[in-house]
């Protein structure tokens, strides 16, 4: 595989920040989204592990997964590529090809002690072919905690990397658990395609109690750091990797699916207190650590390294990675259409600070997947491209209540069109599709354009073929479940 070397600059950023190779804790919660934390403004959900790494850190506004999804995201991250680049891993229950670099196997073979804690760091999928080619997972070891990391390896002595990772705040949930431990129904983040309705914030309240644990349990890491000497010259990454489990979040291409938390707190290198609005991709994670740790980058990773961000002192929209707008997109999350199409609701995106657009490439197809069980792919599923959740039924069982749940309703399942464009000015919540607005049709134009290069430029399939069907054909190994919507 050809490599190309990282700067001059990053081979000794580590000497100039401290003498040192930083250490790296990387945190990920799986089905976490934007803005559900204190340092975004979220009043009433309790994150005071996360608000100190953006306070003594950089805190992101706009980090953006590669697929609303957890195992595409998390290939994405892992390879440093754009999910459509890795064939069957760019689909949910899938696997990762051997032929393409784990970031963490670069820091192992480059010196680094590394390990993960026994959760979900990559997949859901089949992972036989990595433990057979590579003699490990792509995270690498698994222990059981992050202090029996520290305590049996070498990693007090030597850099390290460890991938802490949680179940939380995915489903399912404990009903009314987050009322019972102080969360306020009245005071959650209501995104504006949820109707207003106690079942709906209790719900959200009960997502909110797995968030603050999961911050509590990173908070018990910092503190092992703390208590080893290990904090300051150890680089934090605190996110999740898609957004919340909840109707036209999680597998949709909107800021309530694609947008992440996202905060980096490095002591010896980041000057803390700063927010940062340029665009990132989960795809530029692998480049950045690399080049920060003197690691050779591959040359095939299409992710584009935001180090001049972290080393920056200054906050706001810095321009210093050149990136004027960020993609994504999506295939198969479960196999949830009508047979006999065994694929998924193929769609890419674009995004600006002003604008949304949103290609739809099978509109006649249903973007939470059939509500028709005795068509779909796996019998008893319906809609199951969005999680089983006290949310989705009420929604679906009051659609006819008034227009406000009607809306909601064909919000979160109903069939899209081929183009969607969004005013993030005038509409933030991404409610009012003005694709078909000739006020528009010259940004509309434009951001059609602008996609297809992007995405001829990152190797994605679908720039040359919108009617691809390779991503279809892949195996799906998982199995249907009551959190994938299996009717009761």
């Amino acid at each position: 595989m050809k490599l190309h070397f990282a700067p001059l600059f990053a081979l000794l950023c580590s000497v100039c920040f401290a003498g040192d190779r930083p250490n790296i804790l990387f945190c990920m919660a799986d089905d976490w989204g934007w803005p559900h934390a204190g340092a975004y403004g979220d009043a009433e959900i309790k994150s005071p592990n996360f608000d100190r790494i953006a306070r003594e850190g950089a805190l992101f506004h706009h980090a953006y997964v590669s697929s609303p999804s957890c195992t595409p995201s998390r290939n994405s991250l892992i390879t440093g590529k754009y999910h459509w680049e890795l064939g069957p891993g760019a689909n949910l229950w899938s696997t990762l090809p051997v032929a393409h670099e784990s970031f963490v196997h670069l820091l192992r073979d480059s010196g680094y002690v590394t390990g993960q804690n026994h959760a979900k760091t990559w997949g859901p999928g089949k992972i036989d072919s990595w433990v057979e080619h590579h003699g490990d997972h792509p995270a690498t070891t698994t222990y059981n905690t992050f202090e029996q990391f520290l305590d049996e390896t070498d990693a007090k002595e030597e850099p390290f990397f460890f991938w802490l990772a949680t179940g939380d705040p995915h489903r399912g949930y404990q009903r009314d658990i987050g009322i019972r431990k102080g969360v306020d129904p009245e005071e959650v983040h209501l995104y504006g395609h949820f109707p207003d309705a106690d079942i709906v914030r209790r719900d959200i309240a009960d997502y909110y109690f797995e968030v603050q644990r999961w911050d509590r349990m990173v908070g018990r890491a910092i503190a092992e750091l703390e208590a080893h000497g290990l904090l300051e010259n150890t680089i934090i990454i605190m996110t999740g990797d898609n957004g919340m489990p909840f109707p036209r979040g999680k597998g949709n291409l909107y800021d309530a699916g694609v947008r992440e938390p996202f905060a980096v707190r490095w002591g010896q290198g980041i000057q803390p207190g700063r927010e940062i609005e340029d665009f990132i991709s989960f795809a530029d994670v692998a480049p950045t650590l690399l080049e920060i740790t003197g690691t050779p980058v591959p040359a095939d990773m299409t992710g584009q390294s935001f180090t001049p961000l972290l080393r920056s002192e200054d906050s706001g929209r810095l321009n210093a990675s050149g990136r004027p707008d960020i993609v994504f997109g999506r295939e198969r999350h479960v196999p949830a259409q009508e047979a006999p199409h065994k694929g998924g609701y193929p769609s890419r995106g674009l995004r600006t600070m002003d604008f949304l657009y949103i290609h739809n490439y099978r509109p006649e197809l249903w973007p939470a997947g059939t509500p028709n069980t005795g068509v779909a792919n796996v019998p008893g599923l319906w809609y199951a491209d969005c999680d089983a959740s006290p949310t989705k039924d009420y929604i679906f069982e009051n659609r006819n209540k008034d227009e406000e749940h009607w809306q909601a309703f064909k919000l979160s399942f109903g069939k899209r069109p081929p183009h969607e464009l969004y005013d993030l000015k005038k509409d933030p919540g991404q409610l009012r599709n003005v694709a078909d607005d000739p006020a528009y049709f010259d940004v509309l134009t434009e951001m059609q354009q602008t996609l297809q290069e992007r995405l001829a430029t990152l190797n994605d399939p679908r720039a040359n073929d919108p009617d691809y069907t390779g991503f279809d054909h892949y195996p799906y190994y998982g199995q249907p479940g009551e959190k994938r919507g299996v009717l009761k």
